[in-house]
């Protein structure tokens, strides 16, 4: 049983490979054109650097291994995102506004669901050094286009901030350990549980909290949280922002869900989570991680998404794959290479016989080239 692979992993043959590397091409070439400079990290990292500022929830999804030569502690990569950070910090050292982006396998030591990969193909936009709204709404937009150039529609883009939560619990006082309580709580909606804890906690702060719960939904949401929510100033300038947020992308269908605390150990401030239909989980992750930086020597104002392409290549819509063409073994006929080399610059398939051989299983040829007089012609393949 050589050939069997571990659980949640698994072989792209040649179909899903071909859709998957379209997506990528298709997807780079937009971030690029965008002015988003594509950066390679390797699969192989000190573990302190694959996991600064990511907390528990990356660490405990990250394989371990000790280097050989150093005697340290490695990590094989779970996620890209600390690494184009470290890229931004350390290597290119620039003032201004960085554009990255990457694409490349992870892997995770635990599956995000049952049907989920073990080594997600990652691909993701972060951008460097803005600490503006502009910064968030060019991400968001940038998420748009990217599903737009793939033809995969989003039917809903929850919208929250982390910085609500943050600002409610350090008002209320909470421990480090109710804190972790509330946040795995507030994940997964258990309004009672969330109620009792929170009547312990000191009012305006522990209702709040508990409200945080219900407040999902359209524009609305925001006035809604106005309301319910004390007016403490970084509630205030959450809100505002995600206000700004709804109103200047009408172009993406953006919904609002405060209890959405995705990455709260990383993120901290706007995240979102993009929804295709027919698909339960989110295809698109992403929000502002200010700071990611320090550790590498110097903080600085992030925000991005990604995206896993192995997902995507499943949810897109398939078109049919163009046949080939099946050709004659060349050899010296000159005029018959001429030919063939011209027909695979104008991007066809020419699948070349080698001697002896009379048929191509794979990839489907549907067409060959005949001899007729002194020009060759493409003819169908009969499959009868």
């Amino acid at each position: 049983m050589n050939w069997l692979l571990p659980e949640n992993l698994a072989d792209a043959l040649p179909q899903e490979a071909a859709r998957i590397e379209t997506l990528r091409r298709a997807v780079l070439d937009l971030f690029r054109g965008r002015g988003f400079e594509l950066v390679q990290p390797p699969m192989l990292e000190y573990l302190e650097s694959l996991l600064t500022g990511a907390g528990q929830d990356l660490d405990l999804c990250t394989f371990k291994l000790v280097d050989q030569l150093s005697g340290r502690t490695l990590g094989l990569r779970a996620d890209m995102t600390p690494q184009a950070a470290r890229i931004d910090a350390h290597l290119l050292n620039h003032q201004g506004v960085t554009r990255l982006c990457y694409c490349g396998s992870v892997l995770h030591t635990l599956p995000a669901s049952l049907a989920s990969s073990r080594e997600p193909l990652q691909i993701g936009a972060e951008l460097y050094g803005y600490v503006g709204v502009e910064a968030d709404l060019e991400i968001l937009r940038l998420l748009g286009a990217s599903l737009e150039r793939i033809e995969l529609e989003a039917y809903r883009v929850d919208l929250g901030h982390v910085g609500l939560f943050r600002a409610l619990a350090q008002a209320a006082g909470v421990s480090p350990e109710t804190g972790e309580a509330l946040f795995k709580l507030l994940q997964g909606k258990d309004v009672p549980g969330l109620a009792s804890l929170c009547s312990t906690l000191p009012a305006p702060y522990g209702p709040a909290l508990l409200d945080l719960a219900g407040l999902y939904g359209g524009a609305g949401v925001i006035d809604r949280a106005r309301t319910l929510l004390p007016a403490l100033p970084e509630v205030t300038q959450a809100l505002d922002t995600l206000a700004h947020l709804i109103q200047a992308v009408p172009e993406l269908p953006l919904s609002i869900d405060l209890s959405d605390l995705r990455g709260y150990h990383y993120h901290n401030g706007v995240v979102f989570a993009a929804y295709c239909p027919g698909y339960p989980a989110a295809v698109a992750l992403g929000g502002r991680y200010d700071g990611a930086g320090k550790s590498f020597g110097r903080a600085r104002p992030a925000t991005g998404f990604s995206m896993d392409l192995r997902e995507l290549a499943r949810l897109v819509p398939q078109a049919r794959p163009k046949g080939a063409i099946l050709a004659p073994h060349v050899g010296h006929d000159a005029r018959l290479a001429d030919h063939i080399a011209a027909l695979r610059e104008q991007g066809e398939v020419v699948v070349e016989l080698l001697p002896g051989e009379t048929a191509c299983e794979s990839p489907r040829c549907d067409r060959k080239l005949v001899c007729l007089g002194e020009h060759w012609i493409i003819e169908a393949i009969n499959e009868d």
